[in-house]
C-alpha cells in the first residue's frame, strides 16, 4: 500500500462549464483552470496507461468504471493549479527536505484491490501517473498553507439544522437547497428562521430524551452569531465552512459522518489575523489533518481561475473540492447573499 496517508490526503483531500473569451478553448479540453489545459487525448492517455500498468484500474474497465479515473485525473489536476496559485499569492515554498521524504516513502507498486473502496483506489493510481516530485511537493504546500492559517482563522456564522433519516435523504437535501435559495433571495428571513429553529430543535432534543426520534425534515438546530475557530475545530476545519467567502449560504452535511443532518449556514465573517479566545487549548494536527484542511484553503482560489470542465466529466463541486457526475450528485451549495459580493460557486 506503500502510500503515506498525508500523500493520499492532498488528492482525495473532502461548476463553471463553457464559457467564451480569451485564453485556452474549451473545445478539445478536459479541464482549464486559469490559463493551463489540459486535453481530451492526455486524459485518455492517461487513462489507457493506468489500465495497462495497475489490476485495480483493469478491475474498474471490467466494471465499466473509468469514468472514475477521468474524474480523479480532472479533480487533482485543479487542485495542483489552485496549490501553486495559493503559494504564489502566499510565498510558501516546498521545503525539499519534506519533499523529498514523501517521495521517498512513495510505493512503484501497481495498486491492487485492498478493500478500500473505489475512491482511495483511483486516488492512488492518479497520483502515481503525475510526476512524483510534483505529488509531493503540493502536499508539502498544502500542509505549509495549513500551519500558516490554522492558529487564527475564524468563522462566524448564523446556521440551522434538519432531520435526516439517512446519508441519502433526498427530501433533507432538498429542503435544506430550497431554505438556502430562501436566505439568498430574501435575507430578511434568517433571523425568524433560525428562532424558530432553535426552538424546535429545544422540542426535538426533549422528544429525544423520551425515546421519540427527530421527524425527518424537522430542524435540529438554530443558532445566530456563532463564532468558529479551525485550531479548536479540526473536523469542521477540513469542511467548506472554513473555505467559504463570507455573505454566503453554504449547504452541506456538516456532521458527517456522526449524523446525517444538512446544515445551512449563513457565513457572516471569515477573518485570518486573529484566534478565538478559548478556555480549550488548540488541537494539535495529524499531517494528514494538516493535508485535508490545506486543501480546504485552495476553494477561495476558484474563483479566480475561471474553471471550465468539459461536461462528460461532470460538474465542480466546490462543497467537496471534488467532481460530480451531475448537479444532482454534488454535496452541497454554495450561493451569494442577495446584495452582497457574488461567492464562488
Amino acid at each position: 500500500m506503500g502510500r503515506p496517508r498525508a500523500l493520499v490526503a492532498v488528492v482525495a483531500g473532502a461548476l463553471l462549464l463553457a464559457g467564451c473569451g480569451s485564453g485556452p478553448s474549451q473545445v478539445g479540453s478536459a479541464v482549464i483552470v486559469g490559463d493551463h489545459s489540459v486535453g481530451l487525448d492526455q486524459v485518455q492517455s492517461m487513462i489507457d496507461q493506468a489500465v495497462r500498468q495497475d489490476p485495480y484500474a483493469q478491475k474498474l474497465a471490467r466494471e465499466h468504471k473509468l469514468d472514475l479515473l477521468g474524474r480523479e485525473i480532472v479533480r487533482q489536476t485543479v487542485l495542483h493549479e489552485l496549490t501553486a496559485r495559493a503559494a504564489e499569492k502566499e510565498g510558501l515554498v516546498a521545503d525539499p527536505a519534506k519533499v523529498a521524504g514523501f517521495v521517498a516513502q512513495e510505493s512503484s507498486a501497481p495498486v491492487t484491490d485492498t478493500g478500500q473502496g473505489d475512491q482511495v483506489a483511483v486516488t492512488q493510481i492518479v497520483a502515481k501517473l503525475r510526476d512524483r516530485t510534483e505529488v509531493a511537493s503540493d502536499v508539502a504546500l498544502e500542509q505549509q498553507l495549513a500551519q500558516k492559517y490554522l492558529p487564527k482563522l475564524t468563522v462566524g456564522a448564523d446556521y440551522v439544522g434538519i432531520s435526516a433519516a439517512s446519508d441519502t435523504d433526498a427530501d433533507a437535501r432538498a429542503r435544506a437547497f430550497d431554505l438556502a435559495k430562501q436566505f439568498a433571495a430574501d435575507p430578511g428571513k434568517i433571523p425568524a428562521t433560525i428562532q424558530q429553529a432553535n426552538q424546535e430543535a429545544q422540542q426535538a432534543q426533549q422528544a429525544q430524551q423520551m425515546g421519540m426520534p427527530a421527524a425527518p425534515g424537522s430542524f435540529t438546530a438554530g443558532q445566530a452569531s456563532e463564532l468558529f475557530g479551525a485550531s479548536q475545530y479540526l473536523g469542521l476545519a477540513q469542511t467548506p465552512l472554513f473555505g467559504t467567502e463570507k455573505n454566503s449560504i453554504l449547504v452541506f452535511q456538516a456532521q458527517q459522518p456522526q449524523r446525517p443532518d444538512w446544515f445551512v449556514f449563513v457565513i457572516r465573517a471569515r477573518g485570518t489575523d486573529q484566534a478565538v479566545p478559548s478556555d480549550d487549548k488548540p488541537q494539535t494536527p495529524s499531517a494528514t489533518q494538516l493535508t485535508s484542511i490545506g486543501t480546504r484553503l485552495l476553494q477561495p482560489y476558484l474563483a479566480e481561475t475561471g474553471l471550465r470542465v468539459n461536461p462528460r466529466y461532470g460538474v465542480w463541486d466546490v462543497v467537496s473540492m471534488n467532481l460530480a457526475p451531475n448537479q444532482d450528485a454534488t454535496k452541497g451549495l454554495v450561493l451569494p447573499l442577495r446584495g452582497a459580493a457574488p461567492a464562488q460557486q
